[in-house]
């Protein structure tokens, strides 16, 4: 499963890496916005995981911008510590398929990748 995660703590980042590369996931990361759209938009995925709370462009913007402009089909996943219904919702009105709150068991994020890519196929 190739993985595109936008994060912009570098010690959330490298525990995903630590967590997902050894179960055969190809990941690759960016820590802005802008440079998400990018490789999004020069790669396809499997899964997009997007943090909400990113430099320039957010989460909320970026995750609008690959369904409408990009027209990215692949699941998406807000991971995120934003926690309030309002934040849930505006997740999910721009194109969210999943979103799970930080802190999160590693565990639990690989469950619902795997699930939102089966139900992708």
């Amino acid at each position: 499963m190739r993985i595109l995660v936008v994060e912009d703590n570098p010690d959330i980042l490298a525990n995903l890496y630590g967590f997902l590369e050894p179960r055969g996931y190809a990941v690759d990361s960016a820590r802005t916005g802008y440079a998400g759209l990018a490789l999004a938009a020069e790669n396809s995925y499997d899964v997009v995981v997007l943090d909400v709370m990113l430099p320039g462009l957010n989460g909320v913007e970026l995750c609008a911008k690959l369904r409408t402009e990009l027209r990215i089909v692949a699941p998406i996943l807000m991971l995120t510590a934003r926690d309030s219904l309002a934040d849930k919702a505006a997740g999910f009105d721009s194109g969210a398929d999943d979103y799970l709150v930080k802190p999160f068991a590693l565990a639990e994020l690989d469950m619902r990748l795997r699930a939102l890519v089966r139900r992708a196929e």
